[in-house]
């Protein structure tokens, strides 16, 4: 790799450090605080001239105080004459906020995306989309990496057998169904219902038979756990003989690790694309570090290598 300097927003650093560390590069050194009447600051502290340089960003709460980071840090990069400025974000933020579904609402998720533009933003890796649709908000590239194929080696290696794979409503249904054919297991689907704007899913029956079977749920991410619980009850309402949990983004907000831990969930795995910190790491909980697929990702961009094959599950 030539020309290349990757840095780490603050709460990207253990994240970014091992992308470098598989890499073989050196983390880039960046001066970042705030100053008494709380404005960010940030100085790049080595030269980035006509560099191929690589802001990495996570979203973990205060998300707003990131996003300020991290269009802070770009503007930085770009006013330190960089070549190319990608911004790596493992869990795009706002994500959820995709589309005007209610009257006189935002769709945040296309704004983030005009503002990374007008920081000066030449591409975006990102990965397991809420909605895929997203990557069209942008006019620059948008790379959308998957956790699918971390997620299903893990599974595998558990050699489970009568294994039924779990939708946690309609919308997750064609993730599930990838799923089943890697495991050559059939699904089965959570009728589901959300209350409002209050994250509160209530799941009233299951499609499909998972009487005495392992079941794996499978979802893109878990904020409070609420449609993960409501899932898992139905489950055991149903016979499901052990009941596993996979996601990419694990937000685990307010209630979510007292009910993970309340649950009858045996094993919930996540990414670590949203950091979590030690407190919340309890025993049912196992972590996958999804930092060497980004690494491979920046080393294919900047070797202008295809990342084709990153995208796609067998």
């Amino acid at each position: 790799m030539e020309n290349i300097k990757i840095f780490a927003c603050r709460s990207a650093e253990n994240f970014t450090k091992e992308i470098c560390d598989t890499l073989g590069v050196e983390l880039g050194q960046i001066d970042s605080f705030k100053f008494k009447n709380d404005n960010n600051f940030v100085q790049i502290k080595e030269t980035v001239r006509e560099k191929d340089v690589y802001i990495v960003q996570t979203t973990m709460p205060p998300v707003n105080e990131r996003i300020m980071e991290l269009l802070i840090t770009v503007d930085a990069a770009k006013r330190a004459s960089a070549k190319r400025i990608t911004v790596v974000i493992p869990y795009y933020m706002y994500s959820r906020s995709d589309k005007k579904d209610q009257p006189r609402i935002p769709i945040t998720a296309k704004l983030m995306a005009q503002l990374l533009e007008a920081a000066g933003v030449d591409r975006v890796m990102t990965c397991d989309l809420h909605n895929p649709a997203i990557q069209a908000y942008f006019n620059i590239n948008c790379d959308r990496l998957t956790a699918q194929n971390l997620l299903q080696s893990y599974f595998k290696q558990k050699n489970l057998d009568n294994m039924v794979i779990v939708a946690t409503d309609a919308g997750s249904s064609k993730k599930a169904y990838k799923y089943s054919e890697y495991f050559e297991c059939p699904i089965a689907l959570i009728d589901k219902r959300r209350d409002g704007n209050n994250d509160k899913a209530i799941g009233t029956t299951v499609v499909g038979n998972v009487k005495g079977k392992n079941a794996i749920i499978f979802d893109d991410e878990v904020d409070t756990a609420g449609s993960m619980m409501e899932t898992a009850r139905i489950l055991k309402e149903h016979g499901a003989n052990a009941i596993y949990a996979g996601c990419t983004h694990g937000i685990l907000s307010g209630p979510a690790i007292e009910r993970i831990q309340k649950s009858d969930i045996k094993e919930f795995v996540v990414t670590n694309t949203v950091p979590i910190p030690e407190e919340k790491r309890i025993d049912k909980i196992t972590i996958l570090s999804i930092a060497p697929l980004f690494a491979e990702a920046i080393k294919r961009l900047n070797e202008a290598k295809p990342l084709g094959d990153l995208f796609e599950v067998e």
